[in-house]
């Protein structure tokens, strides 16, 4: 199931809301969000919720175990416990198959290759539970001692599967003691919806279009298409991937809970540095907090930090070489400009950093899109003029001409002109009082358009279920 479904939208949400806004109860709202959490994690996975609940209940006895133990070594004991058995989990699941066949293939050898099926959004539970942890030997957040409330905030169901990775010092407060309201209900309705808009009228159409041009044998495509292809998936992975995440803070909302933002215009940066500071800001932040600090960040080693660091976000993106090179490409970008970039593109127009971030994103999903290295390699030779393949066909011409509208939305809404405009408004009584009376009709729109593009479509896909 996911949130842009029919079933989902229609059926599922509805029940739950219902159901959870029927008592003011807040032990009967936390069960009715545990149920309904469990029901979406396993409705096409029913084995792989054992997982999530082991991880969720050996990680609640490893806050109260440090706790206990705070002042003698029983508290590191459970902390290094904890990574074993998370990380154990996450490496036979994710990376084993992975892991024997780069054996197999460098020592000759024929081992059995472990074959599992990905559950869904293991890598972003396990993370929390990890930061969960970490933070309550730190001494950073108090561990809960309910075990219901613990669950529940590892398994909320509008962030378990695709994120924003949710620390549980973030939302320590409202899972013990949130109040919902109106105002939270409407924003987050709204939220949400804008969120459905993005992946269902952007991220699928661009998609769909990746597809269509990133398929077969690229050789044989045009410069033009190729670079058409590349845009478009450039297009649908931060659209798709912001947009979840839009929904997973709009729901967070009407709940009671308030998720860190998780994406701020990624596109409109002037370096990689910039771009990392704007894209998937909670993967960041961990990989920040809990690896490259504690190895000693920018004090000692630093650039060998950095490069474990882009090394493990490649990695944990997927078992597989091209998002392993993504992340140290990104990686060895943010090295350089350290080294001296950085300084030269501070000198220059921020047109030239922002032409320079765009080209070194762009270039960088390539790697990300194709799992096969050697398709990689044949669409960066025709992007560039290497495959000897013509410049432009006549094909691509009439795409542009039957999409102009939609492409100059879907590029326009990279840059952040929604929240001026919001602010605009907000600033101008008059204007918000008309903006307020046409929120109402504004969210039907948005949903009747969704509902309609959902009912006449059969692609759907949500990128980051691979995570």
């Amino acid at each position: 199931m996911v949130f842009s479904s029919l079933l989902f939208l229609y059926a599922f949400l509805p029940i739950n809301l219902v159901l959870y806004f029927l008592t003011k109860k807040r032990e009967i709202r936390n069960a009715v969000l545990i149920l309904f959490s469990l029901i979406f994690y396993s409705w096409g996975e029913p084995v792989w919720v054992t997982l999530l609940i082991f991880s969720a209940t050996i990680d609640y006895f490893h806050g109260l175990i440090i706790e206990r133990h705070r002042h003698d070594i029983g508290a590191k004991l459970a902390v290094l416990s904890s990574l074993i058995l998370n990380l154990s989990l996450l490496g036979i699941f994710k990376y084993s198959g992975f892991i024997v066949e780069n054996i197999n293939a460098l020592a000759g050898l024929s081992l059995p290759v472990p074959s599992f099926s990905l559950p869904i959004g293991i890598s972003f539970y396990t993370f929390q539970t990890i930061s969960y942890v970490i933070d309550v030997y730190r001494g950073q957040v108090e561990p809960q001692h309910n075990y219901a409330k613990f669950f529940m905030y590892v398994s909320l169901y509008s962030q378990l599967v695709a994120g924003p990775i949710v620390r549980y010092a973030d939302v320590a407060r409202e899972v013990n003691y949130r109040e919902e309201n109106l105002h939270d209900v409407s924003a987050g309705i709204s939220r949400f919806l804008i969120g459905l808009t993005k992946k269902v009228l952007i991220a699928n159409t661009a998609g769909a279009f990746a597809e269509e041009y990133l398929s077969g044998d690229l050789t044989q495509s045009t410069t033009a298409a190729v670079w058409f292809g590349v845009l478009m998936f450039s297009l649908q992975i931060y659209y798709d991937f912001s947009g979840y995440s839009d929904m997973a803070i709009g729901l967070g909302w009407i709940f009671g809970f308030h998720f860190l933002e998780n994406f701020n215009y990624p596109y409109i940066a002037k370096s990689a540095t910039d771009f990392w500071r704007r894209w998937h800001m909670s993967l960041g932040q961990f990989f920040r907090d809990y690896v490259y600090i504690p190895m000693g960040g920018n004090r000692k080693h630093q650039y060998f930090n950095l490069f474990i660091v882009w090394f493990l976000t490649g990695l944990w993106h997927g078992a597989s070489w091209n998002f392993i090179l993504w992340g140290l490409w990104f990686g060895l970008l943010i090295m350089v400009e350290r080294l001296f970039l950085r300084k030269v593109l501070d000198k220059l127009p921020a047109v030239v950093g922002h032409l320079y971030l765009l080209l070194a994103a762009v270039l960088g999903w390539v790697l990300f899109y194709f799992t096969d290295l050697g398709k990689a390699w044949d669409c960066l030779r025709v992007m560039f003029g290497a495959a000897g393949t013509g410049f432009w066909d006549i094909t691509l011409e009439i795409t542009l001409e039957n999409n102009l509208f939609w492409l100059i939305a879907a590029v326009a809404f990279c840059m952040p002109i929604y929240p001026r405009v919001r602010a605009f408004i907000e600033n101008r009584p008059a204007l918000a009082n008309v903006a307020g009376w046409l929120k109402t009709p504004a969210n039907l729109l948005m949903l009747a358009t969704n509902t309609a593009l959902l009912v006449g479509s059969s692609y759907n896909p949500f990128l980051y279920y691979r995570f």
